[in-house]
């Protein structure tokens, strides 16, 4: 589990995950926030690499298409 490409790849969605939490409080908006935190979490608890870039893939699209629609 524990091998350089989970490493590296929980480092890049966790920093991602940050920006987002960070945008989200600077803005005062839910979406970037609750979604960042999910991104963190996701970077802890995923089984692989892989799944963590999938997961975290799919939640920037959700991120992008609820402020797309005004939430």
């Amino acid at each position: 589990m524990f091998n350089t490409h989970f490493l590296f790849a929980s480092l890049i969605w966790g920093s991602v995950g940050v920006g987002y939490f960070i945008y989200g409080k600077k803005q005062s908006s839910l979406v970037p926030m609750v979604g960042g935190v999910l991104m963190i979490a996701a970077s802890y608890f995923a089984a692989s690499a892989f799944s963590m870039s999938l997961i975290c893939i799919g939640l920037m699209v959700a991120i992008y298409v609820l402020l797309k629609r005004g939430y």
